[in-house]
């Protein structure tokens, strides 16, 4: 049981300093979480403007409201078949407020969500939002924490 504590404590004592390390050489921000699609062959058009006239008033309420810092859409050309060719970047203040659950934030989402589709019923909404679905494929999220790196001595 001694062996296993101080085994223990040795590993800990290795991985520390390199924790701290990289620790000198930023000071830690907010947190980006990137999703990345991409659209079904001719409907690139189409896509867009569906997030246009549904998804940035909504990202631009969430930002207004304090539920996110920033919202940001890139595009690129995809370089294979499995590549995106659309990014969608949320800013949050940290990893908590990207991934933990939080009543009072998703009682204001529901509040603009409700707003916007002109109606609180959410398989309403689920109903009204879901041609995106036939335009896209979802890839994945990414979460990435924002630097700012400090000058050097």
């Amino acid at each position: 049981m001694k062996s296993r504590f101080f085994g223990l404590l040795a590993a800990c004592a290795l991985l520390t300093p390199a924790l701290s390390q990289a620790q000198e050489h930023w000071n830690e921000g907010p947190v980006w979480a990137c999703s990345s699609y991409r659209t079904a062959p001719g409907m690139f058009d189409t896509y867009i403007k569906w997030i246009r006239t549904h998804s940035e008033p909504l990202n631009a309420e969430s930002k207004k409201q304090g539920l996110i810092l920033d919202f940001k859409t890139f595009v690129k050309t995809p370089h294979d078949p499995n590549d995106y060719d659309v990014l969608f970047c949320t800013l949050f203040s940290s990893y908590g407020k990207a991934l933990d659950y939080n009543k009072g934030d998703e009682d204001k989402s529901d509040a603009i969500s409700a707003a916007h589709w002109a109606t609180a019923d959410n398989d309403k909404q689920t109903q009204l939002a879901s041609p995106r679905l036939e335009m896209r494929t979802y890839l994945g999220t990414e979460y990435v924490r924002e630097v700012t790196l400090k000058p050097m001595p």
